[in-house]
């Protein structure tokens, strides 16, 4: 079993630095061409995806289309244990009104956002149901930036720390009892399309 984890698209509050949590921001035009790359990408590597899942949000939702159309595979029912950390009272706000409003610190806060544990139980929640009802499926899931980081905390610990680009993709394979990581935050199919 294999899954595809991609972080979505690029979209306006993403290039203007405001964080997004589960307020639903779609794709910009850069977000939509990132997501047409990456869907080329994939039709031209030699892994084969059954389906693609989102978490609901447009921003995802949008991807996955865009994904799933160039590969010509069912996008299914969202999930949203996918979705993105809620941020609470943050969301919207950029790093400097963040830390104009609440300091340095505002993450160690009670400002209405999900902890770190919460996300990590509902990502291996989601993996451990995936993992039962779609044992010799390769998926592409698609989520979130802050989710996919507690994710991979809770799958490797602090093996992966490397911050997410968008359309980033992690490609994660089922043995025995554990997740190996064959790619990790790859954005080559970005990198070899810069303008």
């Amino acid at each position: 079993m294999l899954v595809g984890l991609i972080r979505h698209g690029l979209t306006d509050w993403n290039a203007a630095g405001k964080i997004q949590g589960q307020s639903d921001i779609p794709l910009n035009d850069e977000g939509r061409r990132q997501a047409e790359m990456l869907g080329e990408r994939l039709l031209n590597e030699p892994y084969s995806w059954d389906f693609c899942i989102t978490s609901g949000l447009s921003r995802a939702e949008e991807t996955g289309k865009i994904i799933a159309g160039k590969l010509g595979i069912p996008l299914i029912e969202p999930d949203e244990r996918i979705r993105e950390r809620a941020y609470g009272q943050v969301e919207g706000m950029t790093a400097l009104e963040r830390e104009a409003k609440w300091g340095k610190d505002w993450n160690l806060l009670e400002l209405g956002q999900e902890t770190d544990e919460q996300l990590q139980l509902r990502g291996l929640a989601f993996m451990e149901d995936i993992t039962a009802r779609y044992p010799d499926s390769n998926i592409l899931v698609i989520s979130h930036g802050g989710f996919l980081a507690q994710l991979y905390v809770a799958l490797y610990k602090d093996k992966y720390t490397e911050r997410l680009g968008n359309l980033s993709l992690t490609i994660i394979e089922k043995s025995e009892q554990e997740w190996n990581a064959l790619l990790y935050n790859c954005t080559r199919h970005i990198l070899q399309n810069q303008r």
